[in-house]
């Protein structure tokens, strides 16, 4: 119901993407930002928009010439204000995220070099520009130089917290892995009828920390010896694994299994090639930073 998103964003973003808001242009957050990264909708965690898309249009708004992928964004006719525009909304949750015009950065055909641009400008083959509010979405820089993992180990609110506390690691974010459902909601995982594991990606500088030592963070935080349980959460998606990225990390994660065993653990981690990985909606991020009351069998 629309009344509970009241309690998920602020009220300006309750503003913006519930009722159909504007941000102010030029002071807003990402009208000038050009740091590479990813955008995701502030309220479900979508993927929408990717930095290589966008481009300054001088509107004061961050504008793009398509999403991140085909079905991130639904469309809406919006005749408010005495205009004709195209609402655009994420297709995931229905946030209103802005509109999309017609007139976006145009493209020339090679034969077309050397011909004055005013000539240019009336042939070309413009983009559509999608001018979005800086409010209604997330923004996650991309890190030089970094490696990433997954790993799961039971409910990722503490297991987040945990391995953003590691030296060497930039960034750790909640989500999903290792099922067959694509852009799963928390809900549908609950279910255990995705096939997915509450997850954790890693992005760690491997000059500081290897993977060896997120091997051992990872054991050392969760029990791996209950199949489908942590402690009193029970289902497949609390299950222990490891989603390895490269031979290397596959080799490494069998070894250390293989020495706990030999050692008398009865491990039943799962150890299986990364699949998509689908980040969780932006209430589960940092979770137990921002609700210093949350209960966590790890805390």
């Amino acid at each position: 119901m629309d009344d509970a998103w009241k309690y998920r964003p602020t009220a300006e973003q309750y503003r913006v993407m519930r009722q159909k808001g504007t941000e102010a242009p030029f002071c807003n957050a990402s009208w000038n930002e050009k740091r590479e990264g990813k955008y995701y909708c502030a309220a479900c965690g979508s993927l929408l928009f990717q930095s290589g898309k966008k481009f300054d249009s001088g509107t004061g708004w961050p504008s793009f010439v398509a999403p991140a992928k085909k079905g991130a964004i639904a469309l809406r006719a919006d005749r408010s204000f005495g205009m004709e525009r195209d609402e655009a909304i994420c297709a995931k949750c229905e946030s209103h995220l802005g509109h999309v015009f017609d007139d976006g950065p145009r493209t020339f055909s090679q034969s077309e070099k050397g011909v004055p641009f005013c000539q240019k400008a009336k042939r070309g083959s413009p983009h559509r520009r999608f001018c979005m509010n800086s409010i209604a979405m997330d923004f996650e820089e991309k890190l030089e130089g970094m490696e990433s993992a997954i790993f799961a180990a039971g409910c990722f609110w503490g297991v987040q917290a945990k391995f953003g506390k590691l030296p060497g690691v930039a960034r750790a974010t909640a989500g999903y892995c290792g099922g067959w459902k694509r852009n799963p909601t928390y809900k549908e995982v609950c279910t255990g009828k995705t096939g997915h594991a509450e997850c954790v990606l890693v992005e760690y500088d491997a000059k500081r920390t290897g993977f060896d030592a997120l091997l051992g963070a990872f054991f050392s935080m969760h029990n791996p010896t209950t199949k489908n349980r942590q402690g009193l959460d029970i289902g497949e998606q609390y299950r222990s694994a490891i989603f390895w990225k490269t031979p290397g990390q596959r080799r490494k994660a069998i070894e250390s299994i293989a020495g706990l065993k030999k050692r008398g653990t009865d491990v039943v981690t799962e150890v299986k090639k990364a699949g998509a990985f689908w980040r969780a909606e932006d209430y589960h991020q940092d979770y137990l930073r921002k609700h210093k009351d949350a209960a966590c069998r790890l805390f």
